[in-house]
């Protein structure tokens, strides 16, 4: 499983919808509002590279009020937790 974690810019008074439209999208698992430089961070687990791939370059760059991504993938998880089961697709 391939975990990424993109950070967005988006409309500030889109905030909301961005992020309620974003949490329904199959590959998100979890979408944080947060304060400093971006305003939203989301939270991808996804079987593919291509999968992650037409998640951003296809279906965010549709999403109307999306201003920057920032787009990083995860190499190792320091958990306590067994995220692999808590997130198998």
């Amino acid at each position: 499983m391939i975990t990424s974690i993109i950070l967005l810019n988006v409309t500030r008074t889109r905030i909301n919808e961005i992020a309620e439209q974003l949490a329904e999208m199959r590959e998100v698992s979890e979408v944080y509002s947060v304060t400093g430089q971006y305003d939203l961070v989301v939270i991808v687990r996804v079987e593919h590279n291509d999968d992650l791939a037409q998640l951003v370059t296809d279906r965010l760059v549709k999403i109307d009020g999306i201003e920057k991504t920032d787009t990083m993938l995860a190499f190792k998880a320091y958990s306590r937790h067994d995220l692999e089961s808590m997130f198998s697709i």
